[in-house]
């Protein structure tokens, strides 16, 4: 298994985070007119295994000292096996890496997995932030990354 830096314009990263929207829309019943588009903003990581991208994440800088976990998302053949905490941890790194201090990111109440992964990583549940106040199945989580040793 190896984690790469990819480009918002990654085939590969376009096609996990199609797969995550199909999801997402199919556990939700069809979260009709969503529409979702890559960002150059968004510094992704892709999970590579035996050549393929199995999973990916993304950090998005919300302020000089916050970021924003986007587009997590682990195949489902390839889930179980700890590449979804692996990838939580790397993407740790890479925002504290750009200086960030505090991690949050968003996901829905209908997705139990997601919440426990999070959760079990030291993420506390805060109150809807930015686009997803008001949203009824969200749940907003974060997280003070420590400093270094």
């Amino acid at each position: 298994m190896l984690i790469q830096m990819r480009p918002a314009s990654d085939p590969e990263i376009a096609a996990l985070i199609a797969a995550q929207q199909w999801e997402l829309r199919e556990a939700h019943g069809g979260l009709a007119g969503q529409a979702t588009e890559t960002r150059d903003d968004v510094r992704y990581l892709a999970v590579v295994v035996n050549g393929r991208a199995v999973a990916c994440g993304g950090i998005q800088a919300l302020d000089s000292g916050t970021g924003e976990i986007k587009r997590m998302y682990v195949r489902p053949a390839f889930r179980g096996r700890g590449i979804g905490r692996q990838l939580l941890v790397a993407l740790e790194e890479v925002a504290f890496q750009q200086g960030l201090h505090t991690l949050c990111l968003e996901t829905a109440t209908y997705l139990p997995a997601a919440i426990a992964l999070y959760t079990s990583g030291g993420y506390a549940s805060v109150p809807l932030f930015g686009e997803y106040v008001g949203k009824a199945y969200s749940v907003c989580f974060a997280k003070r990354l420590p400093l270094a040793a």
